[in-house]
């Protein structure tokens, strides 16, 4: 069984994670739809296939704990394994430019910016459904293979700020927006 997309996603979780809340060394806890994990191993997940998980990638995450909840499962990640993401040196600019943005208060317009100085493959479609108004992403994944639905919400003095979801792209499609 192949987990390095689960452990990707996991890993990128918990730097956006550590971005947009700091990083204080603690323990990190995600919960996965059944679904999710499916299209990140590519089969069905039970306990036996986590610990299995967990396992392998203990060497570099910690040991990992599960708890069933709802249609999935809660990960938690211990605090070595978040220090590891934290010292990773993964080009992860990306990502840390899009959440400052973000952080920012910018409008839509400089988040899409973002995305086409990123790459100059980037596809952007204006989805305007009730929920999002963009969808980003990046054929070849270069930066990464996430899809981005960028929202518009008004604050409070009437200026228009960006803020984006992130999926992979099985779960942007099983969604359909």
């Amino acid at each position: 069984m192949d987990f390095k997309r689960l452990e990707k996603n996991l890993c990128d979780n918990i730097y956006e994670a550590q971005l947009k809340l700091g990083y204080d060394k603690r323990e990190m806890s995600f919960n996965y739809m059944s679904a999710s994990l499916k299209h990140l191993i590519g089969s069905d997940v039970n306990e036996e296939v986590l610990l299995a998980f967990a396992d392998e990638t203990e060497k570099r995450l910690g040991r990992l704990t599960f708890r069933p909840i709802k249609n999935g499962f809660c990960i938690t990640i211990p605090a070595e394994g978040t220090e590891y993401v934290h010292n990773s040196s993964d080009d992860r600019s990306f990502m840390e430019n899009l959440v400052s943005a973000v952080k920012g208060h910018c409008s839509t317009e400089p988040l899409l910016e973002l995305f086409r100085s990123a790459s100059p493959d980037v596809v952007i479609k204006e989805i305007n459904n009730e929920e999002f108004r963009y969808l980003a992403y990046f054929p070849d994944s270069v930066p990464d293979e996430y899809y981005y639905c960028i929202s518009e919400e008004e604050e409070i003095d009437g200026s228009i700020h960006g803020s984006y979801h992130r999926f992979i792209r099985e779960d942007y499609e099983e969604f359909g927006f």
